[in-house]
């Protein structure tokens, strides 16, 4: 039923502008910040559940401020589907908007906050682990260097994670991969560098005693994956399928690095990592690096990484600052 309320209307001509905000017309109809935050929540999520935990209330109460949007714009703003909600063209349009509105009281906070300490400004960044390590690392010490008063804040996740944080405005760049399931063009994207991966074995594992170890050497001990459906995961589960060669059976899956170390040192499991992360913790005294990289004789190679911003919205100069190091960094041949 609800579809035939707004059915006629394409997506495409609708739209809320910032004026509407201005003239107060909605403000005096008793739009709130709250409601924003909703709507916003409401089109990550997918979910009044997920959107309610995120907010921190109650579904009831997500419900009841859903229904009063809905009073105060005089449109449906959702349906329910089978999994969850979307967004009608009406909701699609106010979460834009309120996506935008969001992101400036953020950087009003930002500047006040930096005015008021006299710091150099923050950035917010997301990246996955190998150009963690390879680019962020060198870049963050050039750019601490040169303004000892910036303040610099990061995040190591898997991509599908950092592209929904960036698109809820909580990062100002990231550097990973656009997900599937996303819309590529919400998105401005620069490939920067392809990860590499490889495996890691205790020391002493019985496989180094080969010296180089094939495919077919490793269904037979445990592995330790991160969750079904990550990138690093699926790129390995292909080399076993497109080699015939069986998937391991005895898996733990767990997106703790520290645990997955833990695991690997303390028993004969294998595990795939990006071999830039390898290299660091195998060369350290801990009992991390009771690790080591094992020899194989074939290539892991997972999609090119980008440095990622969102589309139409503009940098901080703080964050556009490290944004150019970092990509300056990519460029080097002899990266630190």
């Amino acid at each position: 039923m609800m579809e035939k309320i707004y059915s006629d209307y394409p997506a495409e001509n609708i739209e809320i502008h910032s004026d509407s905000f201005r003239d107060d017309t909605l403000l005096k109809a008793g739009l709130k910040l709250n409601h924003l935050r909703m709507i916003v929540t409401i089109e990550d999520h997918g979910q009044i559940s997920a959107a309610a935990e995120s907010m921190n209330i109650s579904q009831p109460a997500a419900s009841r401020m859903l229904s009063e949007m809905e009073s105060i714009v005089k449109s449906p703003l959702y349906e329910r589907v089978a999994r969850g909600v979307v967004l009608t063209p009406f909701g699609l349009a106010l979460a834009k908007r309120a996506r935008k509105i969001l992101l400036e009281l953020r950087e009003v906070s930002r500047e006040i906050g930096e005015l008021r300490t006299g710091k150099g400004g923050s950035v917010f960044l997301g990246a996955v682990t190998a150009p963690a390590i390879s680019l962020v690392v060198p870049a963050i010490q050039r750019v601490t260097r040169a303004y000892p008063g910036i303040e610099i804040n990061i995040e190591v996740e898997t991509s599908n994670v950092l592209a929904r944080e960036l698109l809820a405005a909580r990062h100002d760049f990231i550097i990973s991969r656009i997900p599937d399931e996303l819309d590529p063009r919400l998105f401005n994207a620069h490939e920067i560098g392809v990860e590499k991966a490889c495996l890691i074995v205790r020391n002493g594992h019985p496989l180094l005693e080969k010296g180089i170890a094939s495919l077919e050497d490793l269904p037979g001990y445990d592995w330790v994956f991160q969750p079904p459906g990550t990138l690093l995961r699926r790129k390995v589960e292909d080399i076993f399928i497109r080699a015939g060669v069986p998937l391991p059976e005895n898996i733990i899956n767990t997106s703790s690095l520290l645990l997955t170390l833990a695991i690997v040192c303390k028993t004969d499991a294998i595990t795939p990592i990006a071999l830039d992360m390898a290299q660091f913790i195998c060369g350290q005294t801990s009992q991390a690096g009771e690790s080591c990289i094992l020899p194989i004789d074939f290539n892991i190679e997972v999609k090119p990484y980008s440095l990622i911003t969102a589309r139409e919205r503009a940098m901080p100069p703080s964050a556009r600052l490290l944004h150019d190091m970092i990509l300056e960094e990519s460029r080097n041949p002899y990266p630190a």
